[in-house]
């Protein structure tokens, strides 16, 4: 089956995917030293609670923090240090796209490590001599 490029068709796969879908639609990219550090081609994965980000765009740019939420329902993360007060004074979280942060650090373990290693682009490795 062919899917669509129609902007209508892409929307509304977004806005009725299933949860399983959408947990591949909040995927932060990651850092150039870390990709080093894991060895992989991979650009992208997945945000968790605990990992660090950094913002890369808005009026918070260049701030890093750790991700408290995930929320799928709404395809946005929040980022610790991040927020604002709303018209009662309440401090809230600021919801982020995942477009717009970069996984600095984060826990590596098992089924982690395993969608890494799945990365089909390995970055060479140097030839020893």
């Amino acid at each position: 089956m062919e899917e669509s490029i129609q902007p209508r068709k892409q929307r509304k796969f977004r806005y009725n995917a299933p949860m399983h879908a959408r947990r591949k639609m909040v995927s932060v990219h990651i850092s150039g030293e870390l990709r080093a550090k894991l060895n992989t081609g991979k650009r992208s994965i997945p945000a968790r609670k605990g990992d660090r980000v950094k913002i890369m765009r808005g009026e918070r740019k260049g701030q890093t923090g750790k991700v408290m939420e995930v929320d799928l329902s709404s395809l946005k993360i929040y980022v610790e240090g991040a927020s604002e007060r709303n018209a009662k004074g309440v401090e809230k979280l600021v919801p982020f796209d995942p477009s717009n942060l970069l996984l600095v650090e984060g826990e590596f373990i098992k089924d982690r490590l395993a969608a890494i290693g799945r990365s089909k682009n390995r970055p060479k490795q140097a030839a020893k001599k």
